[in-house]
């Protein structure tokens, strides 16, 4: 799937409240660290894992499920297999009538999810990181030696 930049610029400023289902509490895995990246960067990380239920990550308790989550969320970040995305995607559409984006990790995609939620007036991301894609779009990457095609001031 190819996404324009500035639909992806459009997703990653607009959004304040992001949950992270399949949120790990390994600080090695990728999950953590996008979770990690996206609360340094401004953003309320609600994390999901309902084998952490209960732990404290970045501040925040993990809850079990979307529906545990108290008041709305803008966009849902999804670290589980394909198979397990269409029950995530019913349950975001359930209990967040206002969501705005569905965002499926590296190597996750569901065509019948993202069609019901596209369907529903929500915007779908799937294959892709946003802690990647945020970095490849602000500038960020260049100091790990990769091209972004993005001019910057900065050394």
């Amino acid at each position: 799937m190819t996404y324009s930049d500035d639909l992806l610029k459009t997703i990653l400023t607009a959004p304040k409240r992001i949950a992270i289902v399949g949120v790990s509490l390994n600080p090695v895995r990728p999950s953590y660290y996008v979770a990690r990246y996206l609360g340094l960067k401004g953003f309320d990380v609600v994390p999901v894992n309902p084998v952490a239920v209960g732990e404290v990550l970045f501040g925040k308790k993990v809850v079990a499920s979307l529906g545990d989550i108290e008041g709305p969320v803008d966009m849902v970040d999804i670290f589980r297999r394909s198979e397990a995305v269409p029950p995530i995607v019913d349950e975001a559409l359930d209990v967040f009538p206002k969501l705005h984006t569905i965002w499926m990790q590296i190597g996750v995609e569901h065509a019948q999810a993202a069609a019901k939620a596209e369907a529903r007036g929500v915007t779908v991301i799937q294959n892709r990181c946003p802690k990647i894609e945020y970095q490849r779009l602000f500038g960020e990457l260049r100091m790990g030696g990769f091209a972004t095609g993005i001019i910057s001031s900065k050394l």
